[in-house]
């Protein structure tokens, strides 16, 4: 597998209005079944994703370790799973909405976040500042179920594989931010603030 091809895997859009929509779209050569479990089951969610505790059912909660966490808010197996997405004191609106359909002998998988964000982390890094996040994470997913094994998260941005991803990911957001009529200065100056974020350079020994 070549991972950094895993960016052009996906379809990215921004609605860029008073609440922030950012979409992630892609096929995975799997099972509806298959992946909804991957995404919904604790045991495998934290082979791919982060450790999950909590009462997970409709109208329960759930906390992902050292992360996020939130209510179930709709849940509607094996196809539709929406959850508040909160972090910190003070988060403000923040829901991800995960849609599974069959698609081409596998699952079309659409991941839609809907937040409210503050203008100065908008201004300073764009949809780039969760959308790198999520490719970080449907590249785990895709590792997961295809049988791969996993990149290490701690050191994955000090590769120059991984540099490489996270860099071709922030300019894919950076062009989903222009497509949805960002201004050219504000998308250059997110881009570069969101690469600089999830792969900052190394300081010189």
């Amino acid at each position: 597998m070549d991972i950094v091809d895993e960016i052009n895997q996906a379809h990215r859009e921004l609605l860029n209005g008073e609440r922030k929509v950012m979409t992630l779209r892609r096929r995975y050569d799997a099972e509806v079944e298959d992946v909804w479990d991957a995404c919904t089951s604790a045991e495998r969610l934290r082979r791919w994703f982060l450790p999950v505790t909590g009462d997970l059912r409709l109208g329960g909660t759930y906390q992902l370790k050292g992360n996020t966490g939130g209510e179930i808010l709709r849940c509607e197996p094996p196809r539709l799973l929406t959850v508040s997405w909160l972090y910190g004191e003070d988060p403000g609106f923040s829901e991800v909405e995960v849609r599974l359909s069959s698609a081409d002998d596998g699952t079309l998988f659409e991941l839609r976040h809907t937040a409210d964000v503050p203008p100065d982390m908008w201004s300073g890094y764009g949809p780039g500042a969760v959308g790198v996040g999520w490719d970080l994470a449907l590249l785990g997913l895709s590792l997961h179920l295809s049988g791969a094994p996993q990149v290490d998260e701690n050191t994955f941005h000090q590769t120059p594989e991984g540099r490489r991803f996270i860099t071709a990911s922030s300019q894919a957001w950076g062009r989903a931010h222009a497509a949805a009529g960002g201004p050219p200065d504000q998308v250059a100056t997110a881009v570069a603030g969101t690469t600089a974020f999830y792969a900052p350079e190394e300081e010189p020994s």
